[in-house]
């Protein structure tokens, strides 16, 4: 089974690498590009688990590991 868990800051948290993509493509004439925020995205692949077991596990991984609870927040996917 195929889980992703995606990683963005927060709401009001300064995003550098998303201003400079941003910045760049307004440079470039896109002046319909507002805004821009980049994340993570982590992917696993799971065996003989069923779906709330990895929703819980990977609720753990997001939680302990992967976000900065202070400017982070995460979200899991299990389809």
């Amino acid at each position: 089974m195929k889980a992703t868990v995606f990683v963005t800051y927060k709401p009001g948290v300064l995003d550098p690498q998303g201003q400079t993509v941003c910045g760049f493509l307004q440079n470039r004439g896109e002046s319909r590009v507002r805004n821009v925020r980049i994340g993570k995205l982590v992917e696993f692949d799971l065996s003989d688990m069923s779906r709330e077991e990895a929703s819980r596990l990977l609720d753990d991984v997001g939680r302990t590991l992967l976000a900065n609870p202070v400017i982070e927040t995460y979200r899991v996917e299990v389809p």
